[in-house]
């Protein structure tokens, strides 16, 4: 069974490329300008998607969390509620930026993490979904996205392997284009509790899922040994600045860093190969200088009857004989006479 999950008409599987998110999230800081800007970056770097999040505020957190007071640097209101609401885009946003990214010919979603949130994007008709690693235990929110019939990327940070079983079980027979993310939900996540080997595990688990690796370390590295390990998607945090005010930009990679991860995994899996071992043609002039042919070590008379000491293995290689056929020289006749530094060949034996 061969895994494969399809996206805008892009196949993802163990033989393709990566599939890139670049995850924008709230990193726009609630400007429809700035996000339709990290749109244009991210096709520019060679993402194939870009996400953001969508919450319906006032249903999914408890009053007194919607109205705890939120006095930090990276706020965005006085209450958590009023920042979570300046982070929000509505139905004419979220239109536009569909339309923008129809035109750049990048894929655009969104995480939802509420039932309205999901009926919200339903209804503007998005090609897929993220669950986040928070719904990993959400059954009823996962069942209710997996009824979309779209494809669904769900990350697996907080959780157990049990956890995802009991996810995977509750989606796929009702939908069966899964894909299943490593993920460690910390911000930043350190390198020690990555767990990259985990993918590995998912993939011997559901080997009908393609899986990935949402990151959240403090660089580019990891992408490409999530790659050899088998992870297909990568999620990456993406901001314009780093600088930024807000939690997530810290650790989101600037264009640069986006563009260089694009560019490895391509290379990546370029370089992985078949397992087959060959001969390339750019291989040849530096074989030419490198590789050893078999030369007269002297001046060698008609009638020398060759032993191994009459013999020099030198460059360039040239068109002579190679030095694992020194048998076919040892012990025969030379008919002709040979100098030092001529290739030796079978013409120049008694037949």
């Amino acid at each position: 069974m061969q895994r494969q999950l399809i996206i805008n008409q892009t196949a993802i599987n163990d033989l393709s490329d990566c599939y890139v998110i670049a995850e924008i999230g709230h990193n726009h800081m609630g400007r429809l300008d700035v996000c339709k800007e990290m749109f244009k970056v991210a096709k520019e770097c060679g993402a194939n998607a870009v996400k953001l999040q969508k919450r319906d505020n006032r249903s999914l957190f408890t009053k007194a969390l919607y109205n705890q007071v939120y006095d930090n640097p990276n706020s965005y209101g006085a209450t958590y509620g009023e920042h979570r609401e300046a982070l929000e885009f509505g139905e004419r946003e979220y239109q536009e930026l569909k339309a923008l990214a129809d035109e750049l010919k990048i894929t655009f979603f969104s995480t939802a993490f509420d039932h309205k949130s999901a009926d919200f994007l339903a209804a503007l008709d998005m090609p897929l979904y993220k669950l986040a690693s928070g719904d990993l235990r959400n059954l009823p929110l996962l069942k209710h996205v997996a009824r979309f019939q779209k494809p669904l990327i769900l990350s697996t940070g907080g959780g157990t392997l049990d956890d995802v079983r009991r996810a995977y079980d509750a989606i796929m027979p009702i939908n069966r284009q899964l894909a299943i993310l490593q993920c460690t939900a910390a911000y930043p996540c350190d390198f020690a509790d990555l767990n990259l080997r985990f993918i590995e595990t998912l993939r011997g688990e559901f080997p009908d899922c393609v899986i990935g690796l949402s990151d959240h370390d403090n660089g580019i590295a990891m992408s490409l040994p999530a790659y050899v390990l088998g992870a297909r998607i990568i999620e990456k945090h993406f901001t314009l600045n780093r600088a930024n005010k807000g939690t997530d930009h810290a650790f989101s990679l600037e264009p640069v860093g986006l563009r260089k991860m694009v560019r490895d995994l391509r290379r990546t899996r370029l370089a992985l190969g078949d397992g087959i071992k060959r001969i390339y043609t750019q291989e040849a002039k530096p074989l030419q200088k490198m590789a050893k042919s078999i030369y007269a070590g002297r001046n060698l008379p008609a009638g020398t009857v060759i032993t191994e000491a009459d013999l020099a293995f030198k460059c360039p290689s040239g068109d002579g004989l190679e030095p694992f056929q020194v048998d076919l020289l040892v012990g025969r006749k030379l008919k002709q006479d040979v100098a030092e530094d001529q290739l030796v060949l079978l013409k120049h034996l008694v037949d």
